[in-house]
């Protein structure tokens, strides 16, 4: 039961800071040092991953008519529209399938500890702060989806490898780099949120067939443990994405800057002092 209960809480991590550009590893990080899950190293690598699936729900939930090419509420123009839409979030997504996939399990080997974490929190918090202060006379160039080039979807993909460095945020490299190349905040947030759902359903699937592929199972509690955890980040996702959107129509993304440097000088301050 206590496990449950831990499920909550990863879950609500997770749901609130996968789309926000605030990294949900170094999040995880920190409370994995309060809360550890009575279950194997295995399983918790697997649940960290795997409950993305809920966050990822909730972007198909909130624009399923959106990215439904096959709408019936749609015109014929509107449903090329969408097939558009859908080839250069795929475009997008296959750098990190030649490049990122095979360097995945190498990153996280090597790079997943505070040091690393607490680094690109800070470096990443000061870019969007620096990247703001410079852009904020800026007229973007691509103000709409329907404007974004082929070309701007894949160098978007791109700046997507960046996100393989525990602490950088997945959501936070795809969305600086858009607004880098000229989108506006919205168009790189949305088209952010379009990239996660090939992305994060992909490294989702890849994680199970890995746990499975070792022999394990999700019988009794761990099954439990594992879907309490994807629902609880779908509803906090759903949450957290309604408030993303609303937020950044009135204002920018320097308050995101300023609590990753906080976050990562408290990263530091922990493990050097307490460790």
């Amino acid at each position: 039961m206590l496990d449950i209960i831990k499920a909550v809480i990863l879950g609500i991590v997770e749901g609130i800071t996968e789309f926000l550009p605030i990294s949900s590893t170094g999040h995880l990080v920190l409370v994995d040092e309060f809360i550890k899950m009575q279950q194997s190293t295995q399983f918790t690598d697997m649940f960290n991953v795997v409950i993305q699936l809920g966050a990822i729900m909730a972007v198909v939930v909130i624009y399923f008519h959106k990215l439904n090419p096959l709408s019936p509420r749609k015109s014929s123009g509107e449903k090329r529209d969408t097939w558009v839409l859908w080839s250069k979030v795929i475009l997008a997504v296959i750098p990190s399938v030649i490049i990122g996939l095979p360097l995945n399990d190498w990153m996280d080997a090597h790079l997943m500890n505070w040091a690393v974490v607490s680094a690109t929190l800070i470096i990443y918090g000061i870019l969007f702060i620096v990247i703001e202060n410079h852009n904020k006379s800026l007229t973007p160039k691509f103000a709409d989806l329907k404007t974004l080039p082929y070309t701007t979807a894949l160098f978007i993909g791109v700046f997507q490898l960046l996100s393989l460095v525990p602490g950088t945020s997945r959501s936070g490299a795809t969305i600086l780099g858009a607004i880098l190349i000229g989108a506006s905040r919205y168009v790189a947030t949305e088209f952010s949120f379009f990239m996660a759902i090939p992305t994060m359903f992909g490294a989702s699937l890849l994680k199970l067939y890995k746990y499975f592929d070792h022999g394990n199972s999700l019988m009794g509690l761990q099954g439990m443990v594992l879907a309490v955890g994807v629902i609880v980040s779908f509803v906090v996702a759903y949450i957290s994405i309604r408030f993303l959107l609303d937020y950044i129509k009135r204002n920018d993304f320097k308050a995101f800057g300023w609590y990753r440097i906080v976050l990562g000088a408290l990263v530091i301050g922990y493990f050097t002092l307490i460790h």
